[in-house]
């Protein structure tokens, strides 16, 4: 008995009473490795992960930096839409002209002259916030070009949907009076054009989402305030939109050199209207053109061969205002 009870509590050297019961693989679960080790460049906390976002931080911004565009106003605008207006002279004006702003960064003790301190007059009144700032920090910003001391933050542009326009026209209990833009590419031509929309009671104005001129700083500038009133909407294909506003009900015109007709009392300016108008030089593409219910031309007994289409846009606009009077 004695030899037995030793070879109990070798097994079971914790036991006074022989070996227990054993749990039959109920806690196996809990005795289950977490897999295997992850790389430790996944592993929060380690010197390997933070070099690697850093990394991937640095590409991002190079990324962001390529996809920069400069912009009318000696600007620049990155992928996120968000543009940076530097310069004494083109602060002021943007600030003049409405441009909407997030911020005014100012290099800190700046030399004051007229230019800065209307600057910083319109911002303040504006309610636009002032953020002083080393001139390290403003170079980088605007990548070594001439800032003066003195960079605008503009935020992206907020664009409607090609339906919108519809329901405006439906709100104001009128005709729809649409201009749609096909490869124009200069925002000043796209900001006059808004201004004439503005002007002759139209709706809106639909540019394409690809090789366009977009709602820059400048574009603003150019339609003199008129763009905080006029919708611009983006379509991501224009012939389908285009289908979509004649399912509607509107007529859509072309504005084209070679056109069957000319605007002169043209009866369907009078009714719902969807007016396109091309680039001065490549004019409509092919298939707006075909998607058109009719091309009409501007008779112009002068010599010139075509007008920009801010131009063009205001004479149409204000033949249809003239119809509908």
């Amino acid at each position: 008995m004695a030899g037995n009870s030793q070879r109990r509590n070798r097994r079971n050297p914790g036991s006074k009473k022989g070996a227990s019961v054993g749990t039959g693989g109920h806690s196996r679960r809990a005795l289950e490795g977490k897999g295997p080790t992850p790389p430790a460049e996944m592993r929060k906390g380690h010197p390997k992960q933070r070099a690697a976002n850093a990394a991937a931080k640095r590409a991002a911004d190079a990324r962001a930096r390529a996809g920069m565009r400069r912009g009318g106003l000696q600007g620049r605008t990155g992928k996120s839409g968000t543009e940076l207006v530097y310069g004494r002279n083109s602060v002021l004006e943007a600030l003049e002209g409405g441009v909407p702003a997030s911020a005014l960064y100012v290099l800190q003790f700046i030399d004051n002259d007229d230019r800065v301190r209307e600057a910083l007059k319109l911002a303040t009144e504006r309610g636009v916030p002032l953020l002083e700032a080393p001139r390290q920090q403003l170079d980088n910003l605007a990548e070594g070009n001439n800032h003066q001391g003195l960079i605008l933050q503009v935020p992206p542009y907020e664009y409607a949907h090609p339906d919108d326009l519809l329901a405006a026209a439906a709100n104001a209990h009128a005709a729809p009076l649409i201009v749609a833009l096909d490869g124009i590419t200069d925002s000043r031509n796209l900001g006059a054009v808004v201004r004439s929309v503005a002007a002759f009671d139209g709706h809106g104005v639909v540019i394409p989402e690809r090789r366009s001129a977009g709602m820059t700083a400048g574009a603003w500038k150019t339609s003199s305030g008129a763009a905080a009133r006029v919708p611009v909407a983006r379509a991501t294909n224009l012939t389908r939109t285009l289908e979509s506003y004649q399912k509607a009900g509107c007529f859509v015109v072309g504005l084209a050199a070679d056109g069957t007709g000319t605007i002169t009392d043209l009866d369907a300016l009078t009714g719902p209207v969807v007016l396109v108008i091309g680039s001065e030089g490549k004019g409509l593409s092919r298939l707006v053109a075909e998607t058109c219910d009719l091309t009409v031309r501007i008779p112009m007994p002068g010599q010139a061969e075509s007008l920009n289409a801010g131009v063009a846009a205001g004479i149409v606009l204000y033949e249809a205002a003239r119809l509908r009077a």
